[in-house]
């Protein structure tokens, strides 16, 4: 019989507001402890040893994936200045290869039709039905950056910032070789010559960007807990010793970035914290000059500026949250705009709005109701949108025929573009992409994720379901199966994700590797749970800070709701979440674990008092926002404490759990699973720890590599929900 790892006990010791807390397992923080490093293989042996009788089925996945991609791919092409641009794989590499090839002329906007080469599955088809066909790079391609060779040796690689100047005949990028999201920025001739540029600039956060003379480099710094504090100024060509310092800022809850209007008429710095922000301004043609701040900053007040113009002066669309929860829409005078404001769209308090997105000739809102992401289009006249206009006269929602969908804008870097892209999906559409014609509200199919083999989208359904949590607010999940499969009221093998933090949105999109566990007769499901953003910001506030249990509570009346109806059996029922949506894992394993037959955790959040606790480590002060500051707060201390996963394991029957997590994760740090699972086995717990040692938040990088990555968790979940393990 296998023996877990036995992790020693190092007893430390934690006070705060008078209560002292004995953590056992800290000394694993020693990231480069050779006793740590050597426990933490031990961890994978076990994990790979307990995992064994998986293996054929964890190969198996990995092939159903991988015949269902089309590995030799093109991305649909996207125009800026004289160029089209797009990413092309290849079947048999890990990463992409970023190429582009010139326009036909100024008016050409039409995406080049792509030559069919012979289809890689021979009968394969791709999701509308037609040959699946390998598409060969454009008439005059030329290739700007293989991450195939810049990834050549790496054990990890990751691109990040990546820019071309405006008259297109430089690059620059940015790469990670460790998976710590620190990048090194390079420069490159985009010529015959192919020269790299002897700038090389270290350690840069991503987002780094050419001003639109092409002259300059802005990017960004962080500081000792790796948070974007200061933007830097780079003069092409000069020693990085003489970069100058733009702006810093010394408020440890803000987060640096920086950009340029689709106007190319200013640059600009964005500091933001979870609840406020701040944007500054500079005109484009003095790059050297001062950032003028646009609205200064107002505790509990976001704002979002976008440049247009309006009767030829230049205003400001402000998106904000300043006496509206769910957000307006303003306009005010670019020279004056802490000035008199224009309402272009008033709060509603079922619409939470998210974005605006202005060219030369409309502009483009995305916003959520219903629990839905949404887009509309207002055409711009020349005297720009009426003061007194309603949002019917102006604005045009895009309608959709499915139940559930997720759509939003894509791209669309150019200001003067006839056309917007957008990309649509659901749980049984594959990912597409839309070009809208704006003059006469034409939609042009340019391309849908192509599914190899015999994927018949009728064959799936998906649903709306809504659970009623204790206070009796209403809990929207979103389902898809194989009705051929599944009868609902029959409990099927069921996977359960839930997120719900930071009001992001877990919206019903497709997913190649998820067809590997409907084929199973798995249903799966997402919880839209409070501390996401589905359902408007009200919904994110009442699941954050003090109201943080209602995540958990939420997600554990969705379990009950699905059992409630034979959808599903506590037996046949894992649950999943990542990072946030970790600790979401770690805290109903405590409260409810009788509801599951198994947890995965994926780089979970589940020792978050010992980390916010702590404003040395990284992201800890722009994390009081989210969860509120336990070190001034003795009320958010007890609460915090009275849900951390660590530190609420107990003596129950707790189901069988996954963590994975990185070793080079800078969000999560690994330490938090490694001592939760030792914490669980203290109790009779039966956990498993997978530590990738090269990789980063967001998992290994590669395609393959992910892909197999994925299907060692999915042979996982199918093992513990029961479902039959050879699909079809």
């Amino acid at each position: 019989m296998l023996t877990p790892p036995k992790t020693p006990k190092r007893p430390t010791e934690r006070t705060h507001h008078g209560d002292t807390v004995v953590d056992d397992y800290e000394w694993l923080r020693a990231k480069e402890d050779p006793e740590v490093l050597a426990h933490l293989h031990e961890e994978n042996a076990y994990t790979n040893a307990r995992t064994e009788h998986l293996s054929l089925l964890q190969e198996q996945l990995f092939e159903e994936i991988r015949a269902r991609t089309k590995e030799t791919d093109l991305s649909v092409p996207t125009r800026e200045g004289d160029w089209w641009y797009y990413t092309r794989t290849v079947e048999g590499q890990q990463y992409g290869i970023h190429c582009r090839a010139p326009i036909a002329g100024p008016d050409d906007w039409e995406p080049p039709v792509l030559e069919a080469a012979a289809s890689e599955t021979p009968g394969a088809t791709d999701a509308a039905g037609g040959p699946a066909a390998a598409p060969a790079g454009l008439p005059g391609e030329q290739v700007l950056l293989d991450d195939n060779v810049e990834a050549d040796g790496e054990e990890f690689y990751s691109l990040g910032s990546f820019d071309i100047t405006p008259d297109g005949t430089t690059l620059l990028y940015g790469t990670d070789l460790e998976g710590d999201e620190r990048y090194t920025l390079r420069l490159r001739a985009l010529d015959d010559s192919g020269r790299t540029f002897d700038d090389v600039i270290q350690g840069t956060a991503g987002g780094a960007i050419f001003d639109p003379s092409g002259r300059y480099v802005f990017y960004a710094t962080v500081d000792e807990s790796w948070r974007p504090d200061t933007i830097w100024r780079h003069e092409v060509g000069t020693a990085t010793s003489e970069d100058v310092k733009v702006f810093h800022e010394p408020d440890e809850r803000y987060w640096l970035g920086v950009g340029v209007t689709r106007s190319r008429r200013y640059l600009v710095i964005e500091a933001g914290s979870n609840i406020t922000s701040e944007t500054r301004l500079l005109d484009a043609d003095d790059p050297t000059g001062e950032f003028r701040v646009v609205w200064p900053r107002k505790e509990g007040v976001e704002y979002d500026v976008e440049h247009v113009v309006a009767g030829g002066k230049d205003r400001l669309l402000i998106v904000h949250n300043d006496g509206a929860v769910n957000f307006e829409l303003v306009s005010v005078a670019a020279t004056d705009p802490e000035g008199p404001r224009r309402m272009l769209l008033p709060h509603s308090e079922g619409v939470r709005l998210e974005g605006v997105d202005a060219f030369r000739d409309f502009v483009a809102l995305e916003y959520r109701r219903d629990g839905l992401s949404r887009v509309a289009i207002a055409k711009l006249p020349p005297a720009g949108i009426p003061a007194d206009a309603t949002p019917d006269d102006t604005l045009h929602e895009l309608a959709f025929d499915e139940e559930l969908f997720a759509v939003g804008l894509r791209g669309n870097p150019a200001w003067e573009q006839p056309m917007l892209r957008l990309g649509y999906t659901s749980f049984v559409t594959p990912s597409t992409v839309l070009d809208l014609v704006v003059a006469t509200g034409e939609r042009r199919l340019r391309k849908r994720q192509a599914v190899l083999g015999d994927y018949d989208a009728t064959r799936y359904a998906q649903r709306r379901e809504w659970a009623t949590a204790k206070d009796g607010t209403r809990i929207p999940i979103s389902l898809v199966y194989r009705h051929d499969l599944v009868d609902l009221g029959e409990p099927a093998p069921t996977l359960l994700y839930g997120y719900g933090s930071y009001e992001a949105s877990m919206d019903p999109g497709f997913g190649i590797p998820r067809l590997s566990l409907l084929d199973r007769g798995m249903v799966f499901a997402i919880a839209h749970v409070r501390g996401g953003g589905e359902m408007g910001r009200l919904w994110y506030e009442h699941g954050k800070k003090l109201e943080k249990r209602n995540t958990f509570t939420d997600f554990v009346a969705a379990a009950r709701h699905l059992i409630d109806r034979d959808i599903t059996a506590p037996d046949r029922l894992v649950a999943q979440g990542g990072s946030a949506g970790g600790l979401l894992m770690g805290a109903v394993a405590n409260i409810a674990p009788k509801y599951f037959s198994g947890i995965l955790a994926e780089v979970p959040f589940v020792d978050p008092l010992t980390s916010i606790l702590d404003p040395s480590l990284p992201l800890t002060v722009i994390e009081w926002d989210e969860w509120g500051n336990p070190l001034d707060d003795e009320e958010v201390y007890h609460y915090m404490k009275s849900y951390s996963p660590l530190e609420n394991v107990h003596e129950t029957h707790y189901p069988p759990i996954l963590a994975v997590t990185s070793l080079n994760d800078t969000r999560v740090l690994y330490v938090e699973p490694a001592k939760w699972v030792a914490r669980l086995r203290e109790v009779g717990a039966d956990p498993l720890l997978k530590i990738e040692m090269a990789a980063g938040h967001g998992g290994v990088s590669g395609r393959y590599s992910a892909w197999r990555e994925r299907a060692f968790a999915y042979a996982w979940v199918i093992d513990r929900a029961g479902a039959h393990p050879s699909g079809e």
